[in-house]
């Protein structure tokens, strides 16, 4: 039995194959099923996320487009355009990938999070569809344990290593809890809608969202159970803010400092935190000159993703070091199981063996033949057929002047010999 993964991922092809390759929920099942039936394949876990399709199979037989092959043909594509897009691993390769990956090791933000809870779904759909076996659970849920053992023992998801999730960790670096905080959202863009979820997860008092198009401001604040204002509402509406957090296609600055004097004055001049993260910027860089008034830009949120990056990488190694040592622990395992069915063969064969010479030993007896010719007879051909296979084996090696093999033979037959 051989464990490999044939993956697809946003490194090595375009969005529009990977689409391709994607399996729907529909397809998961049919896929699941074709593959626990296939005579090739022991075991198997479908992996699909909109940054990367892998499959985790444990073969019968060692055949690297045996999998590449069936994957081509469920979703009709050329296998050789497939093949020029993908990576394949085999045996403790395939271990140590499938470890790096639920760790966040192998993602486009390295350490997210997000890909653990995607591979424990993709078990689960395969454990229903009784896709998976002992092996395969045992690997699965040892992957789960390094995932918890490298986030417990190391800083890979400690740092916000995108500009959205760094300004919302700033505004929780300067307010501790944000519970007690409005925000003001300026803008309903992707970059907002992520600032927008990070905040959400951090229960502030809440969270009011402003933007031109109002219907757009609508579809995000229902995601995150804020109000919405148009930007027009801006000057009246500032100063119930805490915290402001700006990102439109603006070429113009939307606040100006004269906005931000009235807004502090109606607040008694309680402190306000600006971010802004858009380029050209939302928020003329005078409102930094004010008391009472903290502005960030996106370059110092810039300057502080790249230093988190460089301690994620820095944790990477770490727990690549955690992930070796469990792709080992796990690959020894594999063999004591090859070693446990080794070892039964071995006695069942040698049981048939004496089972047989007694019952003819038994037979002899009964007809009333000599015991001490029938206990000799009985000696002699139970020694000569246990000496057969390693009389054989020594014999082929030393004529092929293989000696590591005679060297591995007397050790395994107990043969102390100068």
């Amino acid at each position: 039995m051989t464990i490999v993964a044939l993956g697809i991922n946003h490194k090595t092809a375009s969005v529009e194959l990977r689409e391709k390759v994607a399996f729907s929920p529909e397809q998961m099942a049919e896929a699941l099923q074709q593959l626990s039936g296939h005579a090739h394949f022991n075991e198997a876990v479908i992996v699909s996320t909109c940054n990367r399709t892998e499959i985790y199979c444990s073969l019968a037989e060692r055949n690297s487009q045996t999998l590449l092959r069936w994957l081509a043909g469920f979703h009709g594509l050329d296998e050789h355009e497939l093949s020029n897009n993908t990576y394949y691993y085999e045996g403790d390769k395939a271990i140590n990938h499938l470890m790096r990956v639920s760790c966040g090791l192998d993602s486009l933000v390295l350490g997210e999070p997000q890909i653990l809870g995607q591979i424990k779904q993709a078990y689960h759909n395969a454990k229903t569809h009784d896709a998976i076996g002992v092996t395969f659970d045992r690997l699965f849920q040892k992957t789960f344990s390094v995932a918890k053992q490298v986030r417990t023992e190391t800083d890979i998801g400690a740092s916000a290593v995108s500009v959205a999730y760094a300004a919302v960790n700033l505004a929780k670096h300067i307010y501790g809890k944000l519970d007690k905080t409005n925000v003001l959202l300026i803008g309903a863009g992707e970059t907002i809608e992520l600032v927008a979820k990070h905040l959400y997860q951090n229960d502030p008092q809440k969270i009011t969202v402003a933007n031109r198009t109002i219907e757009r401001a609508k579809s995000l604040a229902s995601e995150v159970n804020a109000d919405v204002i148009a930007l027009a509402q801006l000057p009246e509406r500032l100063h119930d803010a805490d915290i402001v957090i700006s990102s439109t296609a603006s070429t113009l600055p939307i606040i100006g400092k004269g906005v931000v004097e009235q807004a502090l004055k109606m607040r008694r001049h309680k402190p306000m935190l600006f971010i802004d993260i858009a380029v050209p910027r939302d928020i003329e860089s005078q409102v930094g000159e004010l008391d009472a008034a903290y502005l960030y830009s996106v370059d110092d949120l810039q300057a502080i993703v790249s230093e988190n990056i460089a301690a994620r990488e820095q944790a990477a190694e770490q727990a690549q070091d955690i992930i070796s040592a469990r792709t080992n622990e796990f690959v020894m395992w594999l063999r004591s199981l090859d070693s446990v069915d080794l070892i039964r063969h071995y006695r069942n064969d040698v049981q048939d063996i004496k089972s047989e010479l007694v019952e003819k030993a038994l037979s002899q007896l009964q007809t009333g033949k000599e015991a001490e010719k029938v206990i000799l007879e009985l000696a002699n051909k139970l020694t000569n057929r246990l000496m057969h296979a390693p009389t054989r084996a020594i014999q082929d090696a030393a004529k092929n002047g293989e000696a590591a093999e005679l060297s591995q033979l007397k050790k395994m037959l107990g043969i102390d010999q100068e």
